[in-house]
């Protein structure tokens, strides 16, 4: 365990911004999910639907930091793809 007090504040806000990361991470990895199974049971509107939130939820992980610019494009564009290549 660290002595000294600045030390022991890093301790303290790195497993607060861990997480903090962690659930944004998760709700990320949940809005995906909802997507990808409105794609897998071919519900359009469901699927046109769950993307508009997964994005939203994407693009603020990527304000908040927790995401590089460019995972979120990647992820954003698979989402998307998949929806309109929905027949």
């Amino acid at each position: 365990m660290a002595n000294i007090k600045s030390a022991k504040k890093r301790i303290l806000v790195s497993e607060t911004r861990a997480a903090r990361n962690k659930a944004i991470r998760s709700g990320v990895k949940t809005a995906m999910k909802k997507v990808e199974a409105a794609v897998a049971a071919g519900d359009k509107a469901a699927a046109q639907t769950e993307l508009t939130a997964a994005i939203s939820t994407i693009a603020k992980a990527e304000t908040k930091g927790v995401y590089h610019k460019n995972n979120v494009a990647r992820k954003v564009s698979r989402l998307t793809k998949a929806v309109n290549g929905m027949a």
